[in-house]
């Protein structure tokens, strides 16, 4: 298994709590940056739509733990949506994709309705392969 550029502890750390939408946003920013070929913190922009509310607002977290965007740098931004659907920029070779949560992973976490079972999918989305979590758009 690839290692993870951000590990849980790193996450619960900068968010406070163990979450799917967490584990999410952080496996979504590292599977992005592989794709469009761009590096962490800078010539990257992020656009998220669906995750403006808690708890799928802690996808922005995983976010921005993962890609070095931050609302600081003005470098992600997120809008209201139906679905969560999220948009990289590699602003150096114009290379981008948009990710969307596969069915099977919107149905897991529509189960996950306690604490506890929220944060056992967190920890089984954490050594899933994104390519089984996200639909990639890709150009």
């Amino acid at each position: 298994m690839e290692k993870k550029k951000v590990s849980l502890k790193q996450a619960i750390g900068f968010h406070g709590h163990l979450g799917p939408y967490l584990v999410l946003g952080l496996l979504m920013g590292e599977y992005a940056l592989g794709k469009i070929k761009a590096k962490r913190h800078f010539g990257l922009e992020v656009k998220a739509w669906g995750a403006t509310q808690k708890p799928k607002s802690c996808l922005i977290d995983g976010l921005q733990l993962s890609t070095g965007c931050t609302y600081g740098k003005g470098n992600i931004a997120k809008y209201n949506g139906k679905v969560i659907k999220v948009s990289f920029i590699n602003c150096e070779n114009k290379r981008n994709t948009t990710f969307v949560l596969q069915d099977t992973v919107l149905k897991e976490l529509a189960l996950a309705n306690d604490h506890q079972s929220s944060e056992m999918l967190a920890q089984k989305l954490y050594k899933t392969k994104p390519e089984y979590l996200f639909s990639a758009n890709n150009s």
